[in-house]
């Protein structure tokens, strides 16, 4: 985005949603900081959007013409559109998208000194998307999905398009570094960050911001602004919200700022000063209770521990209010460095008052801070002030004079900001304060002082009194602020008077007109000037100076005295802007407006005929504030939550965090023509598009099947098939099975999924069908049902965690997606084809190739990450070193990777590979790689140098060590040896569970996978399911741990949340010694010392230096504990549930901080804790094994895209400026069609070892070593490149960069082209041969080795024009080497193309100088053909659906049973039939209301910082889908038995699915149902379940087969008659 320093603002921001009649969303944003227009697509299928930023595509000159663009020029094709100012969030929520807009806006400060207009959202609008994905929704989604789209926006958040205002003015910072303690829209903003795109969703800050515009009493006025920023650190409602949180933040804090400001002076200058002050509950964890809605008052109450966090809340105050140049006023500092913090507490105190027990705590708490030691630089004071006890005993106008005495010290010596705004650099010459400038301003400020430290104001809820206090606080300061700016609001000044009546209170003197002065009137303006005879001259200004006023002189005036000497005007202009704030506070807080604020009148002659109107509409908010926070608080709560996306988990639990994208669309193609009924010229393409979803496509008659062979528009890593029903009268002609293949190229296509079920259903249905890579014929052998112990036992329930998980290969460069589809046994009509989605996973090719800002920061993380793993990336034998091993002997492959550390420093920053994300403040890159000690036989994984630690700060992460024992031994070996000291002679028969729990440990971290783990115990004889934990311990105490286990991971989640809030604002803490887990490996003991645990005990003690030293306080017993006795931190949240998901800090039991480290030692954990921690870890360990597989197969794409060379990261982004200025030059006008990662090879093709990868040939210009190049082996002497283009083009040519090399006359190939747009060979057009001998004779620099590398020149190449262009897709290039002798062919202008034959007669050519065939890129030029350009399918589609008229079909009829019985945890049904029942066709389905969760364990450091620190952000559920089956077992009379097994899609909630059997079933007795796979990776909806439950156990009840599953057969509908339609299914 151009900021406004480069663009002067010339029109208003303008957002036009547009929805077309095919349901797709568009999204027009016209910026006021930018010239053009960006078009943002909302994927229908997923919600994600796309935007690549390609001219005419989805960036136009002008909203008309992107309008024109998405409607096709005619707006009947527009369904709806909506009209907006500006996108404030976007969120995909499961099915649904939401998309927050603000359609009108409102000024309320439209000019800040330097620039920048903060608007208030006037009128804002949720529109809400269907999205086409079938994912499964519960009802409790659903409805706080509603209740999100119901939150109050309007008139309560604010924002600056320009500027940063989440700091006080004027921000140091630019408007994408934020103050995260202020951003609400964090969360929904951040889909428009991942596209490139942060500018088009404004920053969206809550509470107040409006101004003012006052006269003085001279000629000089002023503009006040009162700033309200609202933390969002503790969000909530009143009842819910107060005091502190586990994040250290107190409910309703808020920061407060006037600017006042003069007009522009000597043309260029603008003086202004800002003053800051904060309001908020009492920073100590304190809370009040309703009893029922006509209470009279709240109990309140305190917790037993009410200032853990306290520290951390004054921390981040003085972090932001401590004086940031010392050298600007450190002569009005009392003490130098000091920050001072004074609190004004203004809650009742006294005897019987039910608040005083919060100020006695409230001075506690600072004496309990003082004693500690830990404020540093920060001196707090409490001023404590009985507001009502004053009013009510003095009156209004005492009780402001006494505050006015308290506030006059500390007010006076924290000050306030004074500075000036200058436009022009050059002025700032004679500044002698601290300059501020940044890339959103013009000019730059001067700042000749700066508040240090802050006042803040407190009574219990931070509403009514607080605003009446501070309002008077910051009046003082107001008029202060206006006399040094030189705007009066003296009244005797107004008259020329002198302020006699209170001259002890001004230096003032009557002033009087030197000789020779006289003093006149303007006759137009009515103002007085003065002329000097003496020089002749005339001046506005008084020739008398004044006196210097003293400072401050109004906090030692009376009430009256103030009102008397004061322009009341300016008062009440203020006074009004605080009544607007406190209501606005008030409203977000209680719902309801601001009480007591009469006193806020009190300039206004007429304030006391508001008296009695003020009592009874107090009484009317006390009432209406009950009322509200009794029933509404907890929705409210919610909204705020989901809004800001916290403990989404909770609320929203199976939406995806990172949405899959549909990468057959836009671009995708068929590669093949689609057999149909009737010709269609797209061939099949239709089948791709959205716009065409209610497409019938009739194949041919008689087909045995049919096969689609779709290219995507970018390489991925595939996760999913999504499949639109489509048929006619009878839905049996859908096909019934598909099979999936998939492959880079067509000639790499591998088999995933054989005979995938589609079931029958109408029209319309969205079938999901998860795909995994190939799965290894071997894994399938020995994993699974052939590793059990008995097949035919009960359903087996792995509910701690997937023993037998099988792991299918991950390819990040998919290409080719082949689908076989194959009819029903019982269709009479042709195949029925609808609409084809592929979902998956791609990497930002587009901004690690062509982005020239983020290209070296992509270069250099990837250096970091290949250097850290083993040199075959793609290999199974790679190391894991995303396992966390607590050990330095951590046994890993060969060697080992270290995950990235956050830094401070910011000039490296970390990346996500699948959004192109850069962390730029927080995160840098440090490789931690440390070697064991190859003499320890035993490992240890205890120790704290590798820990994953949830409570760790963001820079602690794993980092992995090499054990050469792998190399020596193998991971194999070493995992036997390590079960065979734990289990002895008994092959694995006598472990117990931590036993087994430590052998799972140990080959996570050995890095094998569940298959190689069961090969190797089969190879010994250990039958594989003897050593499954969920095997070893009975049914009920499974459950127990089961449950635990699930409670411990979302109390997990949501400390690391409120941890990673905690931590804004605050300085980067020390890194933890003890981790979540802490679970005993091995063999460990006590490290004695200090130790009064003595958990663990051994002969030999193994404690190092390190560990020696680590010794805490258990929370329960209070005795002191080593790390190896302590149970670590998640038994503290088991044993002390943390605040039971929410937000909010009201406890009895006891205050609890993110950030506060708590710990529980062994003794006094149960079994069952301990076991519990066991299966987290363990559950941790499998995801991080999930997320290193995706990291290193995202490597091994780029490693085979091109080479990684760390030592060009630092001039990569000038090579990539310069490779596009050199294409630019080679194109001449044209387009380049064939870039990757957009184009790809069809065909592989063979490579040279010492080779550039193939792909590099399409790599844009400028990556890569400059002199390296692609070459084949020296004995091929042909190869031939088929490049499919990134959309149907109009092709005038091929180009070939020359390589470092050059040519010879020995390796100067002969090259051959063709064009079409299908595979089929026979189907090209032959353009012409080209004999590069020939081209060089005539241009000698092609030949030997490049002279220069010059990057402002063109790069060595050879142009092959095309007489006229060619449309097509494909692309075939043929290189052949001659042989001696041979002569070439050259393309000439009289060749005609319609006759040219491609078979020329060459013999068998020969190579006997070993020459090679080589280049260093293809470039395909023309021009690339718009959506309006396609072909018309309309006729031949309507054509099409005209053959499916025919004959009515048959019916399904339901087949009564006899009686039915459900088994195993309902997951089996038995029905049984009467005797005489017609023969079975087939059973209806009712698809199960279940959802998948995202949590299932308790985060990782990897895994909840993914958005910043890892390479991929595929989900565990993409990378193992879990997968249904049915198996259906027909028991006849005779005693036969009929097994079927079907593999479920995914649909959305009590979709019928229908399934044929392949024959009929005659005699059946019973039919027997069994739902089988991962039953237990899904649970019911968590939103609707209480509490910390996330499943019911043993298994949702959503999966229940009861009243699920009906047994049908045919007849005809007509014979049937109305009485057999009651019995349809």
């Amino acid at each position: 985005m151009l900021h406004s320093k480069s663009l002067p603002r010339s029109k208003d921001t303008s957002i036009v949603v547009v929805v077309l009649e095919t349901t797709e969303v568009y999204i027009v944003i016209s910026l006021s900081t930018r010239r053009d227009t960006q078009v943002i697509h909302v994927d229908p299928t997923t919600g994600s959007l796309r935007y690549l930023g390609k001219h005419g595509d989805d960036v136009f000159d002008s909203e008309a013409a992107a309008l024109n663009s998405i409607t096709d020029g005619s707006r009947i094709l527009s369904k709806g559109t909506t009209y907006a100012r500006a996108v404030l969030g976007y969120a995909v929520l499961g099915s649904y998208a939401l998309l927050l807009v603000a359609t009108q806006l409102s000024a309320t400060v439209p000019n800040l000194p330097g620039g920048g207009c903060i608007y208030t959202v006037a009128e804002s609008q949720w529109i809400k998307i269907q999205l086409q994905n079938p994912q499964a929704q519960g009802n409790g989604e659903l409805k706080n999905i509603r209740e999100l789209a119901d939150l109050d926006i309007d008139g309560k958040y604010y924002f600056c398009e320009t500027r940063d205002i989440t700091r006080p003015f004027p921000s140091r910072m630019t408007l994408w570094e934020p103050d995260e303690e202020f951003v609400w829209n964090g969360w929904l903003s951040k889909p428009f960050q991942d596209i490139g795109l942060p500018g088009h969703c404004v920053i969206l800050l809550q509470g107040f911001a409006e101004c003012r515009y006052f006269g003085g009493t001279g000629q000089q006025g002023g503009s006040v602004a009162l700033i309200a920023r609202r933390s969002r650190l503790h969000p909530g409602t009143r009842y819910l919200a107060r005091g502190l949180n586990a994040c250290s933040g107190t409910g309703n804090e808020v920061e407060c700022e006037h600017l006042v400001w003069a007009p522009l002076k000597g043309g260029q200058r603008i003086p202004f000063s800002s003053y800051i002050w904060r309001r908020g509950t009492i920073p100590i964890w304190w809370g009040a209770e309703i009893k029922n809605a006509v209470s009279v008052e709240a109990e309140i109450y305190v917790a037993d521990d009410p200032y853990n966090g306290s520290l951390q809340y004054y921390q981040r105050l003085s972090r932001r209010y401590g004086n940031k140049s010392s050298e600007v006023n450190a002569a009005r500092q009392k003490k130098s460095g000091m920050v001072p913090i004074v609190c004004v507490n203004l809650l009742r105190y006294g005897e019987g008052k039910t608040e005083t027990v919060l100020v006695d705590h409230f001075k506690e708490s600072l004496q309990y801070m003082k004693s500690s030691g830990k404020l540093g630089n920060t001196w707090i004071q409490l001023i404590n002030y009985d507001w009502h006890a004053t009013v009510k005993s003095k009156g209004q106008q005492q009780t402001v004079e006494g505050l006015w005495r308290h506030l006059k010290a500390p007010t006076m010596a924290i000050g306030f900001s004074e500075g000036n705004y200058y436009d022009a650099k050059q002025q700032l010459k004679e500044c002698k304060g601290l300059i501020i400038c940044n890339d959103d301003i013009n000019g730059e400020f001067c700042m000749e002082s700066i508040q240090n430290g802050v006042i803040r104001f407190n009574c219990a809820d931070s509403l009514d009194r607080t605003n009446a206090a501070s309002y008077f606080g910051a009046l003082q300061v107001f008029v202060e602020q206006c006399s040094r700016l030189s705007i009066s609001l003296d009244i005797d000044a107004m008259f020329g008077l002198s302020t006699g009546r209170y001259s002890e209170y001004s230096g003032r003197s009557v002033r009087s007109l030197p000789l020779g002065w006289e003093e006149r009137f303007d006759s137009v303006t009515g103002k007085s000037f003065y002329i000097d005879h003496n020089t002749r001259t005339t001046t506005w200004e008084h020739p008398c100076q004044e006196a210097p006023q003293k400072p401050w002189k109004r906090f030692d005036m009376t009430f009256d005295q103030f009102k008397g000497s004061t322009m009341l005007a300016p008062m009440n202009h203020l006074a009004e802007l605080f009544l607007l704030a406190g209501d606005i506070h008030a409203t977000l807080y209680t719902g309801s407006k601001a009480m007591h604020s009469e006193i806020l009148n009190i300039f206004k002659e007429e304030s006391g005929k508001f008296s009695k109107f003020s009592a009874v509409q107090n009484v009317k908010i006390t009432v209406q504030r009950r009322y509200h926070n009794f029933l509404n608080d907890s929705s409210r709560q919610k909204q705020l939550e989901m809004f800001l996306g916290l403990r989404l988990y909770k609320h929203l639990p199976s939406i995806p965090m990172f949405p899959l994208k549909v990468l057959s669309r836009p671009s995708g193609c068929m590669l093949k023509p689609v057999p149909s009924i009737t010709p269609v010229a797209d061939g099949g393409s239709s089948l791709l598009s959205f716009k065409k979803k209610d497409l019938i496509w009739v194949c041919q008659t008689g087909a045995d099947y049919v096969e689609l062979f779709i290219y995507l528009g970018e390489p991925c890593q595939i996760c999913q098939l999504l499949l639109t029903v489509s048929h006619g009268a009878e839905d049996s002609s859908y096909p019934a099975t598909v099979d999936v293949r998939l492959g880079s190229s067509i000639d790499a296509l591998k088999l995933v999924v054989e005979g995938a079920c589609i079931p029958q259903c109408s029209n319309g249905t969205n079938l999901l069908i998860p795909l995994t890579g190939r799965i290894d014929p071997e894994d399938f052998a020995v994993t699974g049902k052939s590793a059990r112990l008995d097949v035919q036992q009960s359903t087996y329930l792995p509910l701690l965690y997937d023993f037998e998980e099988l792991e299918g290969e991950l390819n990040f460069l998919n290409r080719v997606v082949a689908l076989s589809f194959h009819p029903s046994a019982t269709s009479r009509t042709p195949i029925t084809l609808g609409e084809i989605e592929v979902l998956g996973v791609s990497l930002p090719w587009e901004d690690m190739l062509t982005n020239s800002r983020c290209s070296p920061e992509f270069m250099e993380l990837l250096c970091k990450k290949s250097s850290s793993v083993h040199c075959d990336l793609g290999s199974k034998s790679s190391a894991n070193s995303f396992l966390p091993g607590n050990d330095a002997h951590s046994s890993v492959r060969s060697c080992t990777k270290s995950l990235p550390s956050v830094q401070s420093d910011g000039s490296r920053n970390f990346v996500d590979f699948l959004t192109g994300d850069f962390d730029v403040s927080k995160s840098n890159i440090t490789d931690n790689t440390s070697f064991g000690n190859e003499e320890e036989e035993q490992t240890n994984f205890l120790d704290d140098r590798f820990d994953v630690n949830p409570f760790a700060p963001a820079s602690e992460v794993p980092v992995a060590k090499v054990n050469n024992q792998v190399k020596e031994c193998g991971s194999t070996q070493l995992y036997l040896k390590f079960f065979e000291s734990l289990s002895g002679n008994n092959k694995g028969k006598g472990l117990n569970f931590e036993q087994m729990m430590k052998l799972e440990i140990k080959r996570l971290h050995l890095d094998l996978s569940a298959a190689e783990r069961d090969r190797a115990l089969l190879s010994i004889g250990v039958i594989p399911a003897t050593v499954d934990p969920n095997r070893s311990v009975d049914y009920s105490y499974l459950l127990k741990l089961s449950s635990f286990a699930d409670n411990l991971a979302l109390l997990g989640h949501a400390v690391l949340e409120d941890r990673v809030n905690a931590s804004i604002g605050l300085e980067k803490g020390n890194d933890q010694t003890i981790d979540f887990w802490n679970v005993s490996e091995n063999d460990e003991s006590c490290y004695g010392g200090a130790c009064e645990i003595h958990a663990l005990s051994s002969l030999q003690a193994s404690a190092t230096s390190e560990n020696q030293s680590v010794f805490v306080e258990c929370s329960q017993c209070e005795r002191t504990v080593c790390k190896a006795c302590c149970a670590g931190k998640g038994a503290f949240l088991l044993l002390n549930t943390y605040r039971d998901l929410k937000l909010y800090g009201g406890s009895q039991g006891g205050g609890y901080s993110a950030l506060t480290d708590c710990f529980v030692c062994k003794s006094c954990c149960s079994e069952m804790i301990k076991c519990v921690l066991y299966v987290d870890y363990v559950r941790v360990l499998h995801s991080l094994r999930r997320k290193d597989r995706t990291e290193k197969a995202a490597l091994n794409a780029v490693n085979q895209v091109c080479h990684l060379e760390s030592s060009r990261a630092s001039d990569l982004s000038q090579s990539i400026q310069s490779g596009q200025r050199q294409l630019k030059e080679i194109l001449d006008g044209e387009e380049s069609l064939a870039e990757f990662p957009y184009a790809s090879f069809l065909h592989t093709v063979e490579t040279d070892n010492d080779s550039e990868p193939l792909l590099s040939l399409l790599v844009p210009l400028g990556n890569g070593d400059h002199k390296s190049y692609w070459k084949a082996p020296r004995d091929n002497t042909s190869v031939e490149f088929l490049i499919v283009l990134g959309g149907l083009s109009d092709v005038a040519g091929v180009a070939i960069i020359v390589s470092s090399c050059g040519y010879s006359t020995s390796d100067c190939p002969i090259v051959e082209i063709w064009a079409s747009n299908k595979i089929h060979r026979e189907d090209r057009t032959f353009i012409g041969k080209w004999d590069v001998q020939d081209i060089i004779s005539s241009s000698p620099h092609l030949c030997g080795p490049e002279k220069s590398s010059s990057l402002s020149e063109a790069p060595r190449h050879i142009k092959f024009h095309f007489p006229n262009p060619i449309r097509g897709r494909i692309i075939s290039i043929k290189m052949t080497l001659p042989h001696i002798g041979s002569r070439s062919t050259k393309f000439t202008e009289e060749f005609d193309l319609l006759s040219l034959d491609d078979s020329f007669h060459e013999p068998k050519p020969t190579n006997p100088h070993k020459s090679f065939i080589h280049a260093k890129r293809i470039v395909v030029f023309g021009n690339s053909l718009r959506k309006e350009m396609c072909p018309d399918t309309s006729v031949g589609i309507m054509r099409m659906k005209s053959y499916l008229d025919g004959s009515p079909p048959l019916g399904r009829f339901r087949i009564p049973v006899e009686a039915e019985r459900l088994a195993d945890n309902d997951l089996v049904l038995e029905q049984y039939l009467l005797p005489n029942s017609p023969g079975i066709a087939g059973f209806r389905l009712d698809f199960f209301n279940v959802i998948r969760p995202f949590v299932t364990h308790s985060p990782s450091s990897s895994e909840l910082y993914m958005r910043e620190f890892s390479l991929t952000r595929m989900e565990d559920r993409f990378v193992n889908p879990a997968i249904l089956y049915i198996q259906v077992t027909v028991v006849k009379e005779s005693g036969k038995l009929v097994v079927e097994e079907y593999r479920l899609p995914e649909v959305k909630e009590n979709t019928p699915l229908y399934f044929d059997f392949p024959d009929l079933q005659e005699d059946a007795r019973c039919v027997i149902f069994r739902l089988l796979g991962d039953v237990t990776a899904f649970v019911d909806d968590i939103s609707e379940l209480d509490g910390l439950k996330l499943r019911n156990l043993p298994l949702a009840s959503g999966l229940s087969l009861s009243n699920k599953i009906k047994l049908y057969y045919y007849a005809d509908t007509y014979e049937m008659g109305k009485i057999g339609s009651l019995s349809a299914v």
